[in-house]
């Protein structure tokens, strides 16, 4: 009946929204994760609680992924190569890989002052809203793919500024325990940065081959 279904919509020219909504599904657990970020660093929620609440989210990003690879096995049509569709699965996964390695560290190196993180962290949540805009955009509004691509792009690229900033002012200062312990929680962001790069690359190169 699924095939049926698909085979009905590729013949109506539609595209395949299954994929579509799994790809949706992996940004929704991911802007969670950003979020849960976002509310330990600001005392909303307790170290040791985000940890734990991380793993649930990490989970239903991995679920999201892994439909969208069962998908992708035997579609008849999808918005953009298969491959790129993978390479911006994977980019995705990366990002909440990423964010819940910076929850896991925070829980284990206890920083005192993580607030500092917020403009870091506010950038990744933009960069996630653009994949989004972008992912919905491919089916509904191709032509809008590249420039949501590009925002996403930018987001990732002030993500990095920003943590280069951050290093010159640790590296400034005393290296102190805490000092190093600083500098790795603002490396996992910047890989936060590069990896929303990276699946921006992903989807604009899919929607430029189209």
């Amino acid at each position: 009946m699924k095939r049926l279904q698909r085979i009905r919509d590729l013949m109506a020219g539609r595209m395949d929204r299954v994929v579509t909504e799994a790809l949706l599904g992996q940004l929704q657990a991911t802007k969670e994760g950003a979020w849960l970020a976002m509310a330990m660093i600001g005392g909303e929620v307790g170290r040791t609680g985000a940890h734990e609440q991380m793993r649930s989210i990490e989970h239903l990003g991995d679920e999201e992924r892994a439909r969208l690879i069962e998908e992708l096995k035997t579609a008849l049509v999808t918005p953009i190569d298969p491959e790129d569709l993978f390479r911006l699965s994977r980019s995705i996964d990366d990002v909440l890989d990423s964010l819940r390695d910076f929850v896991r560290e925070s829980h284990l190196y206890r920083v005192p002052d993580q607030i500092r993180f917020t403009p870091l962290l506010d950038q990744v949540i933009v960069g996630i809203d653009a994949l989004e805009n972008a992912v919905r955009d491919l089916a509904s509004r191709p032509s809008g793919v590249t420039a949501d691509a590009l925002e996403a792009k930018k987001a990732g690229g002030a993500i990095r500024r920003m943590y280069q900033y951050e290093i010159s002012r640790i590296f400034s200062g005393e290296l102190t325990a805490d000092a190093m312990k600083e500098r790795e929680l603002v490396r996992r962001l910047e890989i936060v940065g590069v990896a929303i790069g990276e699946a921006a690359d992903a989807i604009a190169d899919g929607a430029m081959k189209r």
